[in-house]
């Protein structure tokens, strides 16, 4: 089975069918927050050390560092936020911009093996992308998009991330280094949104045998109760061949719904992390006991 490997200086972290889903945390990102924004232009990277290691200390085996602000030098604040991350925590990123200067700055001071995020279908984002990612020895999010916009055809999709594949290896970049975002469409918008994904991950898993991902969230846009919305997507898709997905690991809700889809899939051993997370304390456990006793 396709295995896709990522590192810090010191640790490991394989995306693949066969392993536990892998969770990406996706809060270092200022777009839509305008306190984190104003800071992170100001140089102050408070916040950005404090959600990698709230993230991490939640269960991220990833972190999406992203610095896409407006009038801002976005390789320099990029590059100045993985350098802070990776004194932190030690984890694999995934690089996130759309502008390749910031996308070659990060890969400058990324220390093991960055996921880049993103290349899309488009000429321009080919050529200028892979490169780059072949230079740096990293692994890259393809977008299922091209010039001619986001298809509502799931077939679509899936051959523009065809083509970006065939495009990679051209470039000598394995299949096992790209991992596929199949766009994910915000179901209050488009009805048939999830089972679009759902059938297009079945396809990259059997026909393109390559790894996947999302950003999560986008799913259940201008919706309420998200989280348990996001968590029952994510264990869908994670049923469907989605490997990992960019998503807050700070909800149990969707936390939850990832380590159902491992259990399910065989890729929790003894039910080990599912317990884990959802047995009650042992104070708890005791004061049950003692209620029950009693009455």
């Amino acid at each position: 089975m396709t295995r896709t490997i990522l590192s810090s200086a010191s640790s490991e972290v394989v995306i693949g069918f066969d392993e536990p889903f892998c969770i990406i945390g996706e809060r270092i990102n200022p777009t839509g927050r305008a306190k984190l924004a104003a800071a992170m232009k100001q140089g102050d990277y408070s916040s950005v050390a404090a959600e990698a290691l709230a993230q991490t200390g939640a269960g991220a085996h990833m972190l999406d560092i992203n610095a896409g602000i407006p009038l801002a030098d976005e390789p320099r604040i990029l590059a100045e936020c993985i350098e802070l991350v990776q004194s932190l925590v030690d984890v694999p990123l995934s690089i996130d911009s759309s502008i390749v200067a910031a996308l070659g700055a990060g890969l400058e001071v990324y220390q093991g093996k960055a996921l880049v995020n993103s290349v899309t279908g488009e000429e321009e984002s080919l050529e200028a992308v892979l490169p780059l990612v072949k230079k740096h020895g990293a692994a890259v999010v393809a977008i299922s998009n091209d010039e001619t916009g986001i298809s509502s055809d799931p077939d679509v999709r899936f051959n523009v991330a065809k083509k970006i594949v065939e495009r990679a290896a051209d470039h000598g970049i394995s299949h096992r280094d790209i991992v596929v975002d199949p766009l994910v469409m915000p179901i209050g918008a488009m009805n048939d949104a999830g089972d679009q994904v759902f059938r297009l991950l079945r396809r990259l898993k059997d026909e393109l045998k390559v790894n996947s991902t999302c950003g999560a969230s986008n799913i259940s846009f201008g919706l309420p109760n998200r989280h348990v919305l996001n968590g029952h997507f994510l264990a869908m898709a994670a049923l469907a061949g989605m490997t990992s997905a960019i998503m807050n690991p700070l909800h149990k809700e969707e936390m939850d719904g990832v380590r159902a889809a491992n259990m399910l899939n065989g890729s929790d051993p003894d039910c080990a992390a599912w317990l884990a997370a959802n047995r009650p304390a042992d104070g708890a456990r005791r004061g049950n006991r003692r209620r029950r006793s009693s009455g």
